[in-house]
């Protein structure tokens, strides 16, 4: 029964890298008025905005993927969950920490949340050893 909650929850965090890759692509917005990846601290002055904006639409998309892979490889009790996690949570945060736009309004709107989560998966995965599903 833990796997299917786990599995959920890891499904769950690659569906919302799905809604940031559709707002970095500006196939919709979020909220009114959100610009992000638009600005980057690392994206940006070297690439230009509608770059960065691809950039960034990318790796949540292979975030996503790798949060989708991981949480099915738990409902269907497969090891290989373990390094799809990792993966994709790192991938997540490097995207994250990397399309920030250096300013420290509206930090949940940037992916603070979810480079949370990524540290906190990371850190019980790759520390603690949990959770162990028996596989």
């Amino acid at each position: 029964m833990w796997h299917i909650v786990v599995g959920v929850f890891f499904v769950l965090h690659g569906l919302v890298h799905l809604l940031y890759m559709g707002q970095g692509a500006r196939l919709f917005q979020l909220q009114p008025g959100m610009a992000w990846p638009d600005g980057s601290w690392a994206f940006s002055r070297p690439l230009g905005d509608r770059a960065t904006r691809v950039c960034a639409s990318v790796l949540c998309m292979l975030a996503a993927i790798g949060f989708l892979a991981g949480g099915i490889g738990t409902f269907v009790g497969q090891a290989w969950w373990h390094p799809a996690i990792v993966g994709a949570a790192a991938l997540s945060a490097a995207t994250f920490i990397l399309a920030w736009d250096g300013k420290m309004q509206a930090l949940a709107n940037k992916g603070l949340i979810g480079i949370l989560i990524d540290v906190a998966i990371l850190v019980a995965v790759l520390v603690f050893q949990w959770p162990s599903l028996g596989f």
